[in-house]
Formats: structure tokens, C-alpha cells, sequence
């Protein structure tokens, strides 16, 4: 089984498909890391990768074909991608969504590398829904996909606003069991 992880900044993408592939003992891949690392090879942070992918699309096509390349030839593995679930049809597709104050506290508590770093989380919190206005930008104009966080691209949504860990991937196993 594949299973594609999608959701807005900061809701859990990483760190759930991180522990669920653990517990199924499953390969996990992170698309996010992949960006990190070309971010990083560029010596640039994320929002300035985001800016120039707004006009070199190659980025984009490289990690797309990375994804279509896996749900092809490899199985039973978590793969967090916000686009996971449209260049892997075939997966079982979960859709986060978080409360953006709380997005952006996990976010500034956990800063990456590859990011800016923010003073305050509200300063965060204004970049990440430029962040995604930017990434709506993209989607639309690369693959006409004008809302990916529509619950009607996925097999589960769920809210991690509130929940723990634990509590999501009993959501997710609950989910999967329900599909098979």
C-alpha cells in the first residue's frame, strides 16, 4: 500500500508519515526534505526557492517525476507531498489541515534550516499564507489544480489542530482499515 500525506504548513506532514511508515514498517519519502536539500544546495531559504519556482518550473518537474517515478515502481511506503495525491493516483491519500496560529507555533518552535527565521509567529504567520497563496499560484498555473486542499481529492481528512500523534495515526490506521 502507498500512502500520500498532503496538508497546509505546519500541520503534521513530516513528522506523522514519518512515525506511521515506522510503525508499518514502511519506507517513508518527504518532499518538503527534497526541497530543503535543493534550498539548501542553492544556499537559499524556502520563500526564496517558492520565488524562483514561480518561473523555472524545472524544480517542479524534477520532484514531480520523482513522485510518479515511486508510485510506479515502488509499494508499500509514506510518501508527505502536498501534491502526493494527484502524481500518485494510486495511493491512499490524507489530507491535514490545521489552524494557522497553531501551524505557525509548530513551525517557529521547530524552524528548519532551509528557513527564514521569524522574530515572532506573527511575523511567521503572515509568510506562511503568503507561502500558500504562492503555492496555490504554482499549482493553478503548472497542473490548472486551483484548490489541493479540497477534501474531495483525498480518501481522509483530518484536523490536527487539537490531536496528538497518537490520536492521528489511530485516525489513519481507523481510515485505511475502512478502505480494504
Amino acid at each position: 500500500m502507498i500512502i500520500s500525506i498532503s496538508g497546509t504548513p505546519g500541520s503534521g506532514k513530516t513528522t506523522i508519515a514519518k512515525e506511521l511508515a515506522k510503525r508499518l514498517n514502511y519506507g517513508h519519502y518527504s518532499i518538503g526534505d527534497i526541497m530543503d536539500r535543493i534550498a539548501k544546495k542553492r544556499k537559499i531559504y524556502l520563500e526564496d526557492l517558492v520565488k524562483i519556482r514561480q518561473k523555472d518550473y524545472s524544480i517542479d518537474k524534477k520532484v514531480d517525476d520523482y513522485q510518479i517515478t515511486l508510485g510506479k515502481k515502488k509499494d508499500n511506503f509514506v510518501i508527505d507531498s502536498r501534491l502526493g495525491f494527484y502524481f500518485i493516483p494510486n495511493s491512499f491519500k490524507i489530507l491535514f489541515k490545521c489552524r494557522l496560529d497553531v501551524a505557525a507555533e509548530r513551525i517557529f518552535n521547530n524552524q528548519r534550516e532551509t528557513e527564514k527565521k521569524y522574530k515572532t509567529k506573527e511575523e511567521l504567520k503572515k509568510a506562511l499564507q503568503k507561502r500558500m497563496q504562492d503555492d496555490k499560484k504554482i499549482y493553478k498555473k503548472i497542473y490548472g489544480l486551483s484548490d489541493f486542499y479540497s477534501e474531495k481529492n483525498f480518501d481522509l481528512s483530518i484536523d490536527t489542530t487539537e490531536l496528538t500523534v497518537d490520536e492521528i495515526i489511530k485516525d489513519i490506521l481507523i481510515g485505511i482499515k475502512g478502505q480494504t
